[in-house]
């Protein structure tokens, strides 16, 4: 593995748990660096890390906060 990618993988924990439980990354990240951008994306799709999923679960927050204003009027 190229030590660029390693050390982007020891950055952040969550890569690493991700490669723990996914192991099959191994050999796509020791054969071919380029696939570190997949394994990225396919580690915030995981976590919910992505900019969609952060206003997805804000305005799903806003929403329980209006209902549970709206249920002690």
């Amino acid at each position: 593995m190229q030590i660029n990618v390693l050390m982007e993988l020891k950055k952040e924990p969550k890569m690493l748990e991700l490669l723990k439980y996914n192991s099959y990354w191994l050999k796509d990240l020791n054969r071919d660096a380029t696939s570190f951008k997949r394994y990225k994306e396919n580690m915030k799709a995981k976590y919910h890390l992505r900019t969609t999923d952060k206003i997805s679960d804000a305005i799903d927050n806003i929403d329980i906060i209006s209902n549970v204003l709206s249920a002690l009027k």
